[in-house]
């Protein structure tokens, strides 16, 4: 029996993953089409400009979605983890992969060919809706944090994003928040349109101010209500 994590009543529907969104007859008909795996953490579970074969379930585990410009520069798009869908959008509509997905940790999936897929979505044509849905809701959101980082420098960009990385992924210790998902500084970076350079000189302020504590993919928020303030929200 899968247990697949429903998150709270927050307002962001696109925070809820696809299998939370069935129904429980819906999630199992569609689990047991696949196969289960495994894969080590920065394994590449999808790779950009690849056919598509198939579609994923994320079990366990979170994975980050990137893509990389003409010119080398990487972009994060994307978290995904417990209970979302990857790879659906190439399979319905038959083009390459658009980006890359790669493990940030452990992470367990099922599997799931392309016909089988299909054939899924034309025996449930609800499960089809609950589908579309994610996706409007997806790129509403998208939409949604381009026209915020849009009237932000980067300094304010950086600072949003520590603080929504802290509420969807964060977790309580004693020094503070730790974010939960292994980023580097170029991930950050390829978030919020900047270089990798000017991240680490916005974190070398913030942990000199002791907002921030850094390690090897590992940041500890000591002050939320500093970012706050930097980002324009408290």
């Amino acid at each position: 029996m899968v247990r697949v994590p429903i998150p709270g009543d927050d307002g962001l529907d696109d925070r809820v993953p696809y299998l939370a969104r069935l129904e429980a007859t819906e999630r199992e008909a569609l689990l047991t089409l696949g196969r289960e795996m495994r894969f080590a953490p920065r394994a590449e579970l999808l790779r950009e400009y690849e056919p598509s074969a198939h579609i994923l379930l994320v079990l366990q585990g979170w994975t980050k979605v990137t893509a990389a410009a003409a010119n080398g520069y990487v972009m994060l798009l994307a978290l995904r983890g417990p209970g979302d869908i990857i790879g659906e959008s190439a399979s319905l509509t038959g083009r390459p992969r658009s980006a890359t997905v790669t493990a940030l940790e452990a992470v367990r999936a099922v599997v799931i060919d392309h016909d089988g897929f299909q054939k899924y979505l034309a025996d449930h044509p609800e499960a089809m809706l609950k589908l579309l849905g994610l996706a409007s809701d997806r790129s509403r959101a998208g939409d949604r944090r381009r026209l915020e980082f849009a009237s932000l420098t980067v300094r304010e960009r950086l600072a949003a994003l520590l603080l929504e990385l802290a509420r969807t992924h964060g977790r309580r210790i004693p020094e503070g928040i730790e974010l939960a998902v292994p980023l580097s500084k170029m991930e950050l970076a390829g978030s919020i349109g900047a270089s990798r350079e000017m991240v680490q000189r916005l974190f070398k302020d913030l942990r000199e101010r002791e907002v921030i504590v850094t390690g090897r993919r590992t940041l500890i928020i000591l002050r939320p209500d500093v970012l706050r303030r930097v980002g324009g929200s408290g």
